[in-house]
């Protein structure tokens, strides 16, 4: 497979798994960036063990995370990459959903839901007849 097409691939457990992010930390409690880490609001224990050690814990776990999502679904071989990142999206959607359902309602989470599977199977179908033409281009 092409790299270009590997690095397309990535994209939406990417997108999830930064937008998970982004809505973790911007509904955040005032007094959380103000120091108090028992305000901590985190569903997933590891995320929460690092904002329970410091205000900077949810970026210092989440840049790991992103790196090794880019690459294990990098050089994973196609099956495991193919779960692996369908694992990454479904996870992330439904952590971002989480909070999208109690501030912005059920539907924000269902577009956000239908957003997140729609870019997969684009992206998908996508790489799938490019590298079919190459193929038949060898």
């Amino acid at each position: 497979m092409k790299k270009n097409h590997k690095l397309l691939l990535l994209i939406p457990a990417l997108w999830a798994s930064i937008f998970d992010i982004f809505i973790t930390s911007f509904w955040q409690d005032p007094e959380y960036w103000k120091g108090d880490l028992s305000k901590a609001k985190e569903s997933n224990p590891i995320g929460a063990w690092f904002m329970s050690q410091h205000v900077s814990g949810l970026f210092v776990i989440s840049i790991i995370w992103i790196i090794l999502i880019g690459v294990l679904g990098y050089y994973l071989p196609a099956k495991l990459r193919k779960i692996f990142l369908l694992f990454v999206l479904i996870a992330h959607s439904f952590g971002a959903a989480t909070w999208l359902t109690r501030f912005h309602g059920f539907w924000s989470a269902i577009i956000f839901i239908l957003f997140n599977s729609v870019l997969y199977v684009l992206i998908e179908d996508y790489v799938n007849r490019k590298e079919a033409r190459r193929v038949e281009v060898d």
